[in-house]
């Protein structure tokens, strides 16, 4: 039958559960995805610290340098609120959250089952344990800290590389969702298969 189909050009009749199991099989190991979060992580963390130490031995408040031009400038300024200063004065509430949110990242980054979302949660989980560092261990104390800001572009709010990454982490999940791509990997149908003219189906 499957050559007699080939011959005629008859399309080939494959069974429902068919391309779900090649889309399984294409996928990365959940461990390798599990691991690629944390490849993502720690050299953004790593760099969101640095960063922040270079800043805070090197700029003076209210003093800021140029960096590319009036483009980007290098302004320290301490932040008691979430990113770019949103929430000021509740920083105990924003330290909950930050916990939660990386509490979350390791739970379920087990369900990893796509590249895409490993990169997020990566960004995400990088993001926020570089505030949560920020407001747990420095000034005025644990959980109260305030965050380390000092990047300045024109006519926006002074931020850090931790609120960079948790912003493009949002983008790349809100990508994800508009293209229907869920944690695991599987993604959402949006067309149904409509019979080929000619076939047994049409009336």
């Amino acid at each position: 039958m499957h050559d007699m189909q080939i011959k005629a050009g008859a399309p080939l009749i494959t069974s429902p559960g068919t391309n779900e199991k090649t889309t399984a099989q294409s996928r990365p190991p959940r461990w390798l995805l599990y691991l690629a979060v944390v490849i993502v992580a720690v050299p953004v963390y790593v760099a969101d610290q640095l960063t922040k130490a270079w800043a805070v031995a090197n700029l003076q408040p209210d003093q800021p340098r140029r960096f590319i031009g009036s483009i980007l400038q290098l302004d320290l300024t301490r932040n008691s609120g979430a990113a770019f200063s949103i929430g000021t004065g509740a920083t105990w509430i924003l330290t909950a959250i930050a916990c939660s949110v990386v509490v979350f990242v390791v739970i379920t980054a087990r369900r990893l089952g796509s590249r895409g979302w490993a990169l997020a949660l990566g960004l995400l989980l990088a993001g926020s344990l570089g505030n949560l560092t920020d407001r747990m261990f420095r000034a005025p104390g644990p959980g109260r800290g305030q965050v380390v800001d000092f990047l300045q572009l024109p006519h926006y709010p002074i931020f850090n590389l931790a609120d960079s990454a948790i912003v493009t982490a949002a983008v790349l999940i809100a990508v994800m969702a508009f293209r229907g791509v869920s944690l695991d990997g599987t993604r959402a149908s949006r067309d149904t298969p409509k019979p080929s003219a000619g076939s047994d189906h049409d009336v």
